[in-house]
């Protein structure tokens, strides 16, 4: 038998409308890993998310799978996967994570550094950025990915200040909106910092992110990105339930 809502009901119904109706817009790359998920989970407070996912070629294929079932965790207001897959054709022989035939090293080494891949997420992340309106375009970069130039605070400035004079007639025509490129490095950030908040926010699904370079259904526990998710979880002091290979 259909009843009236109670009062409290029509209330909180109420706040989340209004709450939700004035969130803003931002666009997140999203791998599927803790530090995307993490920082989706952080902004999702503030933000109406728009996730996008980049199929380059990596052998950790397992990722879009993992994305996908985090975009509905996070109740994305859309997620698209976008398939770049032509390239490795482009790295052949110079990048671990897309040449099949070359080892994947277990501890940091140039060949793990695909050439301006975040350069190329976020043009393609902020192109969709300017068509929805919103105003920040984030990825998961912390300050134990020092590393990466394509990470530092530094490049995601000069990237946001070259692709709004990319758009500047139409921002100084008020047809675009004015973007900024973040990420937790900008913050001061670190990956246990991350997942301290990730856990706190998602509880035990945090062990669902995929970190592994390699093509398996179990993450292999070996790579370099393996050992920074066990290192990040003996630092933020949360017990690893992650099922490992080694």
């Amino acid at each position: 038998m259909w009843c009236w809502p109670s009062y409290n009901g029509i209330v909180k119904h109420f706040i989340w409308s209004i709450t939700s109706a004035f969130k803003l817009k931002a666009i997140i790359v999203f791998s599927g890993g803790i530090d995307s998920v993490c920082t989706a989970a952080y902004l999702r407070r503030r933000y109406d998310l728009y996730g996008i996912t980049f199929s380059y070629g990596q052998k950790a294929d397992q990722e879009l799978q993992v994305a996908r079932y985090f975009s509905k965790i996070l109740k994305f207001r859309d997620h698209r996967i976008i398939d770049i897959d032509f390239m490795k054709e482009l790295y052949q022989k110079t990048n671990a994570l897309t040449y099949s035939k070359m080892k994947i090293p277990s501890e940091f080494d140039y060949s793990i550094v695909v050439p301006i891949r975040n350069a190329v997420f976020l043009s393609i992340a902020s192109a969709w950025a300017f068509s929805k309106d919103a105003k920040l375009v984030a990825y998961g970069a912390h300050k134990d990915d020092q590393r990466y130039p394509d990470c530092r605070p530094r490049f995601s400035r000069l990237l946001t200040q070259a692709l709004n004079e990319g758009e500047i007639d139409g921002i100084r025509l008020g047809l675009r909106k004015k973007i900024t490129i973040w990420s937790p490095f900008m913050g001061n950030l670190s990956k246990s910092n991350l997942l301290n908040i990730g856990h706190k926010l998602l509880g035990d699904k945090i062990f669902k992110t995929w970190s592994c370079y390699s093509h398996s259904k179990i993450q292999c526990g070996k790579c370099e990105s393996c050992q920074n998710r066990k290192m990040a979880f003996r630092h933020a002091k949360i017990i690893d339930k992650t099922r490992y290979a080694f």
